[in-house]
């Protein structure tokens, strides 16, 4: 491949280069892993005899530590640099993959919260070096290609774990886990990571806290977490229950199921990834759509056992809106957000997603057990509702969010 495919003329790398290309498949490696252990852990541990409160402590734990270490993700970068902490994570990713394989239900709330810390560091890694790399006009293309490959294993993943543990196949699931665990590490050494960001600078305790108090004083961050918060734990609920609620159920597959979803959101990701704004704009009404289709979605997942193989179509919905929310609000975010403090800022914005889907296993989980999945579900469409009337209501002041820089600056 020429240096002219490669590199763009202001030296910033392509999103469609071979080096890119590594970092896509880095992704999908990566997330490969959760895509499997979100399937085969919930039905081990219910196998096991846990009770739902106690499969959606486990399941939110992973997101949970990803969002109270997100900011510090941010500090080691700023300190040591995206290429020493990627080698550093993958070794704690692999390390922890393999615990799976060797501790039993008793053990996972602890290695999903080890897990939660990689993850922590990765989408930030990850995420920095591809801000880094590409041109303003480039990044909500590489942003959307990163999130697509992240997504790409829902497409195939659970319907091998499905497999796995219909057949019961220990030996399998061995296999598909340390295969997991190498070969990110194979290919995470040689991607193309910045030796340092433009926050290239240690954050104190102090900075840190007064990073926090910046969300209050900018609407943009403000609104964006909180609708992140509100989507996450509608998506977090989903991946957590979906399987346990149709085999429960017997109404639909659930493997058919985060398949089409799957689909949808690399379709999705693929085709409208020059559609989302990459120049700092606000549209709303991009994301009142989406937050209207999640709550489609889960209605329809409300209503499983009456509308019976109709529910296919919450796939469509769901995908669509897991599809553009994520890679929308970051992409808007990194433009109205100050250099200097960046990535701190964007990790707060992330631990919002992680919280949300956290509680999306927690509180849900919660739910359930007082009164049913189908409640559950509905309580998930007033999320997004309640979400869509805020991105309506603040429109005026998400719209002008580049004028807003100074005010987080400051």
């Amino acid at each position: 491949m020429k240096d002219s495919e490669i590199v763009t003329s202001h030296g910033k790398l392509n999103p469609a280069s071979l080096s890119f290309f590594r970092f896509y498949m880095l992704a999908f490696l990566f997330f490969a892993a959760n895509a499997a252990l979100t399937i085969i852990l919930p039905l081990r541990s219910e196998a096991a005899g846990l009770n739902q409160a106690e499969i959606g402590l486990m399941m939110g734990a992973y997101m949970f530590t990803c969002m109270l270490l997100r900011p510090f993700a941010a500090q080691l970068l700023g300190k040591y640099g995206p290429l020493r902490v990627m080698k550093g994570l993958l070794l704690l990713h692999a390390g922890t993959l393999m615990l799976f394989v060797v501790f039993g239900v008793e053990a996972y709330l602890w290695l999903r919260a080890l897990q939660g810390v990689a993850t922590a560091f990765f989408s930030m890694t990850m995420q920095a070096g591809i801000v880094e790399k590409l041109e303003d006009k480039d990044r909500a293309q590489g942003l959307s290609m990163y999130t697509l490959f992240t997504m790409v294993p829902t497409l195939v993943i659970p319907i091998l774990a499905i497999q796995i543990w219909e057949n019961a196949n220990d030996l399998w699931f061995t296999v598909l886990i340390l295969g997991l665990a190498a070969l990110p590490l194979l290919i995470g050494y040689s991607v193309d990571l910045p030796q340092s960001t433009v926050q290239n600078k240690s954050y104190t305790l102090g900075d840190m806290l007064r990073s926090f108090s910046g969300i209050w004083r900018s609407t943009p961050l403000l609104i964006s977490s909180i609708v992140m918060l509100f989507a996450s734990c509608v998506f977090g609920a989903t991946a957590t229950f979906l399987p346990l609620y149709m085999v429960s159920t017997g109404a639909a597959s659930a493997g058919l199921f985060l398949t089409i979803q799957g689909l949808v959101v690399i379709l999705c990701r693929f085709i409208l990834r020059k559609k989302i704004p990459s120049d700092g704009s606000w549209s709303t009404w991009l994301m009142a759509g989406l937050l209207l289709s999640a709550a489609l979605g889960t209605q329809l997942l409300s209503l499983l056992e009456t509308i019976g193989s109709l529910v296919y179509l919450s796939a469509v919905f769901s995908g669509f809106a897991v599809a553009l929310l994520y890679p929308t609000l970051t992409t808007y975010l990194s433009f109205v957000l100050p250099a200097d403090s960046r990535y701190v800022l964007m990790g707060i914005f992330m631990s919002s997603y992680d919280l949300g889907f956290s509680l999306g296993g927690l509180a849900m989980g919660i739910i359930v057990q007082v009164s049913s999945y189908s409640a559950m579900f509905m309580i998930c469409t007033l999320l997004s509702v309640v979400a869509l009337v805020l991105v309506v209501l603040f429109r005026e002041r998400m719209e002008a969010g580049n004028r807003d820089r100074s005010v987080v600056a400051n």
